[in-house]
């Protein structure tokens, strides 16, 4: 059973009962849901996953009154609770995995990922937040929420990035993914620079998987979790997540090319996909090869003047 419907569960079967017996006043006005950190919020978990910070439980959401009125008599309660269930025994919580479980104020709630205790508003404060702690504060899944303030805020962070935002941050992947992937990776390679070859590589293979998430609008999760996530995006998502895995599984096999030459056509050939999204959405008229020369193309579609004249690099 997987991480989210265990959750899912063991509220509707365990939780909500007591909640109906010893809080009903709460009943149409708390949210429940599992959403935040760990693997199991992304659909993600598997058997290596249940180590640690996994296992029965869920998160109750109230309101700011309603958790000053009874957060910690609900928290106790909830704190109460079987700790096995449907055969699995309770979280067994890391240093760095407590709270991840139980009940909490919604602004405080997200607080804690995006540093606000209420949607952001200006340009600003949407870029000030790591695109990390967007993807962990809008993940897993919301069981039940009558009252409906914890799904406002939600559904105003998957509303995704404003639009100048999202342009900011794609013309600035074209220009670190034509350095890092078209220009420096074979140049280090040609000065049999190994190291700086793959930490060429690597970047490419981080910018082009972060450059995917903002053309489908989606965020990107932490690291270990993009690639995982790629290929379910509707927009280059199979292409790209199969030319990433070849590009670092690639061995040399064909004697008349190099293992670099080999990893440079599959980047040059990842930038292509990306160069021809860029104009099916309308974001470049470039008819250049070099992903170089799209990132001005894109800035230039930005309203917001400020944003506009930043350094193209910059994001």
């Amino acid at each position: 059973m997987k991480g989210l419907e265990l959750a899912e569960n063991y509220f509707i079967r365990v939780g909500a009962p007591m909640i109906e017996a010893r809080f009903p006043f709460l009943r149409d006005r708390l949210a429940a849901g599992l959403v935040g950190d760990g693997s199991e919020c992304f659909g993600f978990d598997d058997v290596f996953s249940q180590d640690h910070d996994w296992g029965p439980g869920f998160c109750l959401w109230l309101t700011e009154a309603d958790d000053q009125a009874h957060g910690r008599a609900l928290a106790e309660a909830v704190a109460a609770l079987p700790r096995t269930f449907a055969g699995f025994h309770g979280r067994s919580e890391s240093a760095w995995g407590k709270g991840r479980v139980g009940v909490f104020e919604i602004g405080r709630f997200y607080q804690r990922f995006i540093g606000l205790s209420r949607p952001p508003a200006t340009l600003d404060e949407w870029r000030r937040i790591p695109e990390e702690s967007l993807a962990v504060a809008t993940n897993g899944k919301v069981f039940t929420d009558p009252l409906g303030e914890f799904t406002r805020f939600r559904q105003a962070l998957l509303a995704y990035y404003p639009e100048d935002v999202r342009l900011k941050k794609i013309a600035a992947r074209c220009m670190a993914m034509a350095q890092s992937g078209q220009y420096n990776f074979m140049r280090s390679a040609r000065r049999e620079e190994a190291v700086a070859a793959q930490i060429a590589e690597g970047r490419f293979i981080e910018e082009s998987l972060s450059m995917v998430f903002l053309l489908n609008r989606v965020y990107k999760p932490f690291y270990k979790w993009m690639h995982r996530a790629l290929k379910d995006l509707p927009i280059l998502g199979e292409t790209l997540h199969h030319l990433l895995r070849s590009l670092v599984d690639t061995r040399e096999g064909d004697l008349t090319y190099s293992v670099h030459e080999r990893k440079s056509g599959l980047i040059e050939v990842a930038c292509q996909e990306v160069i021809a999204e860029l104009r099916r959405q309308g974001l470049s008229r470039s008819t250049s090869d070099f992903m170089l020369d799209h990132g001005p193309e894109v800035q230039s579609r930005i309203k917001d003047q400020d944003l506009k004249k930043m350094d193209v690099w910059v994001e």
